[in-house]
């Protein structure tokens, strides 16, 4: 068994694919997932991006994740942030603030304590900022979006989307947190190749 992600515009030839290398094949579908089951005994398990799916056949599978979607985008690390808005893949909206937050010491005492404390200030003002840029980029466009895709670290992502001004754009935020490199702006205009990726995990049987 493994996963494989698939871009949206090779999903119908993959789904062929499949067939082709397996037979005919069993379509069970609901509104998160997709199982193909094959005449040979193979399966796939498609995760449907965006969910509900409406149209649970291999046609509307298709034409669901084809769809031009409005994202909201938020990536934090150590390094910086990077906020965004993507019509499909175009971003039309972005800022990033590049910054650093201290790495651990290996000295101990009053030294350790000290960068503790630095490490944790300046973590909170990246945190700050990230929220600040939320609500002045990304929180406008809350009635034009289909979700909110972040990446980067876990409880940073999580201690912005706390703030009681984006609970709307919480709501909205994907489950998954990708991981990503520091946020730039070439990182950034890359995110959809991770968050617009459907997840298949796929049993050959071989």
């Amino acid at each position: 068994m493994r996963t494989v992600r698939v871009d949206p515009a090779r999903l119908e030839r993959w789904l062929s694919g499949f067939a082709d290398r397996h037979g005919l094949t069993d379509v069970a579908a609901g509104e998160n997932l997709v199982q193909l089951t094959a005449e040979d005994g193979a399966t796939a398990i498609v995760h449907v991006p965006f969910p509900p799916l409406l149209d649970r056949t291999p046609a509307g599978l298709v034409a669901h994740v084809a769809q031009m979607r409005t994202v909201g985008a938020l990536l934090i690390r150590r390094g910086g942030v990077a906020v965004g808005v993507f019509e499909g893949r175009r971003l039309v909206a972005s800022k990033i603030e590049t910054t650093y937050v201290q790495g651990r010491t290996k000295a101990g005492g009053w030294s350790q304590q000290r960068y503790a404390r630095r490490r944790g200030n300046q973590a909170r003002r990246l945190g700050e900022t990230a929220a600040e840029l939320m609500v002045t980029l990304v929180l406008p466009r809350a009635d034009q979006l289909a979700a909110v895709a972040t990446g980067g670290d876990r409880a940073s992502v999580d201690a912005v989307l706390d703030d009681p001004r984006l609970s709307t754009l919480r709501r909205l935020a994907l489950d998954r947190v990708y991981p990503v490199a520091d946020p730039r702006q070439v990182v950034l205009e890359q995110f959809p190749e991770l968050f617009l990726a459907i997840e298949i995990v796929l049993n050959e049987l071989a």
